[in-house]
């Protein structure tokens, strides 16, 4: 039997760059055609990655932010330091995750010192988030399934993890809780403007009993929480896949 031909191997960057983003356009283009009930639309979820989407929205649904600056400009990020009344952290516009030398990391958030404000070297390579620092009595992850919602408190019991809890998942202890009234009609509204019926949220309540908005993720990770807490998420998730009302 004859072999098929096949064409010169893919070799250099732009080549192997080109051939993803046609296959994410033709893969992606293929499911986004189709007429079946999503959780979520990839359309929506493309627009809801976006971090000032989110917070802009956040912010329409009458939730609480943090100050917000996103520049790659060192004497912006200063000039933002010394307007706000505490400490700021850096973090991640998009994805914190990255692979080099086959070796999958993590940039995780980061609370700036006096040091690093005077030293932003490489800051004008790219976009940068940073934002106020927030006191915190503890986080919580709001997993939102259409009407559904599944709150836990994440406390963290190391210095790493207070900063930000995924650098030290073994310091974590999670706590059902429940959620303010308020705080789920504005969530409600925010998934809402977003076009989503599925999305981890996460907040941080300060010692007060504040909760304030940090991010939403619309293909967020909720299978741990569900481990940890019994929150029946994978249920509320199969029932919105089916269109079963609870």
């Amino acid at each position: 039997m004859p072999r098929a031909k096949t064409g010169p191997p893919i070799e250099s960057s732009p080549e192997r760059r080109f051939a993803a983003a046609q296959a994410r356009a033709g893969f992606g283009g293929i499911l986004s055609a189709l007429n079946c009930r999503w959780v979520n639309h990839p359309s929506a979820m493309s627009r809801a990655e976006y971090k000032p989407v989110q917070l802009a929205a956040a912010r329409l649904a009458g939730l609480s932010i943090p100050p917000t600056l996103i520049t790659n400009n060192p004497d912006e990020v200063r000039a933002f330091a010394r307007d706000i009344p505490g400490p700021i952290i850096c973090k991640p516009v998009a994805s914190p995750v990255f692979i080099e030398a086959d070796e999958l990391k993590t940039v995780y958030t980061r609370r700036l010192t006096e040091h690093d404000l005077d030293d932003l070297r490489g800051i004008e390579t790219t976009a940068h988030l940073f934002q106020a620092w927030v006191d915190k009595a503890y986080e919580v992850r709001l997993t939102v399934v259409g009407e559904r919602m599944f709150a836990a408190e994440v406390h963290a019991t190391s210095p790493k993890a207070h900063e930000d809890w995924r650098s030290d998942y073994k310091s974590l202890k999670y706590v059902p809780t429940e959620i303010p009234p308020d705080i789920k009609h504005k969530v409600c509204g925010l998934m809402e403007d977003l076009g989503l019926s599925f999305a981890a949220l996460d907040f941080i309540v300060s010692p007060s009993g504040a909760w304030t908005f940090l991010e939403a993720n619309p293909c967020g990770q909720w299978d741990w929480i569900e481990h940890a807490t019994g929150l029946p998420i994978a249920d509320a998730i199969a029932d919105e896949l089916q269109g079963v009302i609870a």
